[in-house]
Order: structure tokens, then sequence, then C-alpha cells
């Protein structure tokens, strides 16, 4: 007993998938093979209308530059939030620490231009950054911040 073949025709195809489709998008006419069923020619896979792609093309950029000032924005609430709120004294064991992060990436990136002809100077500059690095950490985090009026 053989198999049964479907017929392609009655099949319908879609380009966007269901979870991703918008309601202007079902709107827009698309070639459908229910018509071509009687042909012995297989219907071609639908496609989307240039006015549905357009439509789609402005959707995606408007929602980039939305992305961009709502990113924008966050990045200044914690920004503003951590002036405000933060102790003296942990931003400067932070600036301190960005400090850090800066001369190792320096090392780093001469070691990897010039060459590292002295290996053994660059090691051990590194790992002196990376040891300044972890105890400044720890120190920050040893002792628990005070309130932002205690002097």
């Amino acid at each position: 007993m053989a198999p049964k073949q479907r017929n392609a025709a009655a099949r319908s195809v879609s380009p966007v998938p269901p979870s991703t489709a918008s309601p202007g998008a079902a709107a827009a006419p698309t070639a459908t093979a229910s018509s071509s069923s009687s042909s012995s020619t297989p219907a071609p896979a639908t496609t989307t209308a240039p006015a549905a792609r357009h439509a789609t093309s402005k959707l995606s950029s408007s929602s980039s530059a939305g992305g961009a000032q709502a990113w924008d924005r966050i990045v200044g609430n914690v920004v503003a939030h951590y002036l405000d709120t933060t102790p003296q004294r942990t931003k400067l064991l932070d600036a301190f620490m960005a400090f850090l992060v800066a001369v190792g990436a320096l090392q780093f990136a001469y070691c990897v231009l010039a060459g590292n002809y002295p290996f053994n100077a660059f090691l051990s500059g590194f790992a002196a950054t990376v040891g300044q690095f972890v105890l400044t950490g720890r120190l920050e985090f040893s002792h628990p911040p005070r309130p932002v009026g205690d002097a």
C-alpha cells in the first residue's frame, strides 16, 4: 500500500510566522494556491505585498530609534541614581577600579601590538594590576555602605 501524498496546491504557505504576524500584514493581499488546484503545476509560494514590506521596514526603523532613546533614558537614570545615592568613598573606589581596568587594558594592548619580549615584565605588571583590582573590590564590599548624610 503506497503512502498518501498530500496535495501541495491545497496548502497555503505564509512567509511570516504566526507569532510575528502583525494585524496590518494579515490584511495584505497574498497569493493562495487553492485557486490553481485544477492545474498540474505547483503553486508559487506566497509573498508579502510591497506595501506590507515597506510598512514593516518603517516599523523596525522607528522601533530602533525609540529603543535608542529608551536606552539613553535608562542609562541617564542609572547614572543620576548612582551620583545621588552613592557615598563619596564608594565613588572614589569605583573611580580607582576604573583606572585599574584602563591600565590593564593598556598593558595588554601594548603586549599585543609591540610584542612581549620581556614577558615577565608584562606578566608582573598585569598581575599587579589585577591583584590591586581584586583587593580594592574586596575592600569596597567588606564595609557596608553608609547613608549619604553621614560623614
